[in-house]
């Protein structure tokens, strides 16, 4: 009996004996699917680049190994540290970040024509800095909750945090990781409570300024353009989403088989990076991509899930804000390759080569599963589950508001 307790007329082992004690276990499952998924097409899409570049057709299939390590290790750790206490780290985490940043535009270290790496391309900031935008934010919006509708200490104050990290991106230059951190800016700010007055200011702002960016940005004149002629006539399109259509029309329903796409071969650009969404799209066809569009869609779905069952109104914003940025990053990605958006070198999550993107794409979800096992309620039945699903197009007005209350009622408690 010592080593159980009794709960609800149910014996249960005590959390702290249990490392998935609550853990959100289709998210896992999930997360473990995408994983296994984006290491076997690495290493199609690369094996051919690799002897090319290294002299090892296993090259970038080893070393996304050696980062997955890394990934896996920092979401354990992540998964048990309560996220709570992000709220005494992450100045410190901003702080260390834009240093980061700045160090970028000190080195130079130019790689097709930007300079977005340190040590030789094998960190890059930017990706790091989606996260920590995200934290931050959302214990930055969490703390001032009460004062979000006063523009003074809610609107001017994002702005400038906005600004900072996205100027210092948009310098590398980034334009994509520019683009996801505003948009998640203005997710979580919408999520936080702020008017929607504010909300419409900031998406004419944002307008604004991305016409602006277009403007007087070669790389963005040149994407909008070749975007807007390639909706016009897909033979106008850029030779990159050309190479990108034929994969997709060449992979048909089933695709051509695994390993055997020819289009990698015959000058598909990043296709181990940029443009594997194609290279799926190819050997597994459109099952095989419409399956990888569904474990994006199903870790989306419990990413909402967990966050309307966070314990407060913190960890929805940190788990919405993590469930939005994957899929954002996913999305953009699946979409430029098929037409669909102007050209933007978001990598796909979990399946992309790239170590910074592996690594902290795998601490948010450390985090969600850390979030998950607080709040006590992963284990329920499928009904419930559906129930959720519903609801969490409501996570503005639900949890936020009782996770406030909650803790107002805590503090009268207190004293």
């Amino acid at each position: 009996m010592g080593a159980r307790t009794f709960v609800n007329d149910r014996f249960s082992s005590p959390p702290s004996r249990s490392l998935l004690h609550g853990v959100d276990m289709p998210m896992l499952l999930t997360v473990v699917a995408l994983i296994v998924f984006g290491l076997i097409m690495l290493y199609s899409a690369s094996f051919d680049f690799s002897f090319n570049e290294y002299g090892s057709s296993s090259y970038m299939f080893l070393r996304q190994i050696k980062w997955l390590g890394v990934g896996i290790l920092c979401a354990f750790l992540l998964s048990v540290f309560d996220y709570h206490k992000w709220r005494r780290l992450a100045v410190f985490a901003m702080l260390a970040t834009i240093g980061l940043l700045i160090t970028v535009l000190f080195i130079n270290e130019s790689r097709l024509g930007a300079s977005r790496t340190l040590f030789e391309g094998s960190y890059q900031p930017s990706e790091i800095a989606k996260l920590v935008a995200v934290i931050y934010l959302s214990m930055w919006l969490y703390a001032k909750r009460q004062s979000l509708h006063d523009v003074s200490f809610g609107l001017i104050p994002l702005g400038v945090i906005l600004g900072i990290i996205g100027g210092l991106i948009y310098l590398q230059p980034d334009l994509s990781a520019v683009g996801t951190v505003l948009i998640l800016g203005g997710l979580l700010f919408f999520l936080a409570g702020a008017d929607i007055k504010q909300i419409v200011f900031l998406l004419v702002l944002a307008i604004f300024m991305g016409w602006v960016v277009v403007q007087f940005s070669e790389t963005g004149q040149d994407r909008v353009s070749s975007f807007l002629a390639g909706l016009k006539d897909p033979t106008n399109a850029s030779y990159h989403v050309q190479r990108s259509f034929e994969a997709v029309i060449k992979g048909g329903m089933f695709g051509v088989g695994l390993g055997q796409a020819d289009t990698k071969l015959t000058g598909l650009p990043f296709a181990p990076t940029d443009s594997i969404f194609a290279v799926v799209a190819e050997e597994l066809g459109l099952f095989g991509a419409a399956l990888l569009m569904s474990l994006y869609a199903a870790l989306v779905w419990r990413g909402l899930v967990i966050a309307r069952r966070a314990p407060d109104m913190l960890g929805t914003l940190l788990a919405s804000g993590i469930t939005f940025w994957v899929g954002i990053e996913a999305l953009i990605n699946m979409a430029v390759m098929v037409g669909l958006m102007p050209f933007a070198g978001n990598a796909l999550p979990f399946v992309s080569a790239g170590g910074s993107n592996l690594v902290s794409t795998l601490c948010a979800m450390g985090i969600m599963l850390n979030i998950s096992r607080q709040s006590g309620e992963s284990v329920r039945t499928e009904a419930n589950d559906w129930r959720s699903f519903g609801a969490v197009i409501d996570l503005r007005r639900g949890n936020g508001r009782r996770g406030v209350s909650r803790a107002r009622r805590s503090q009268r408690a207190n004293g």
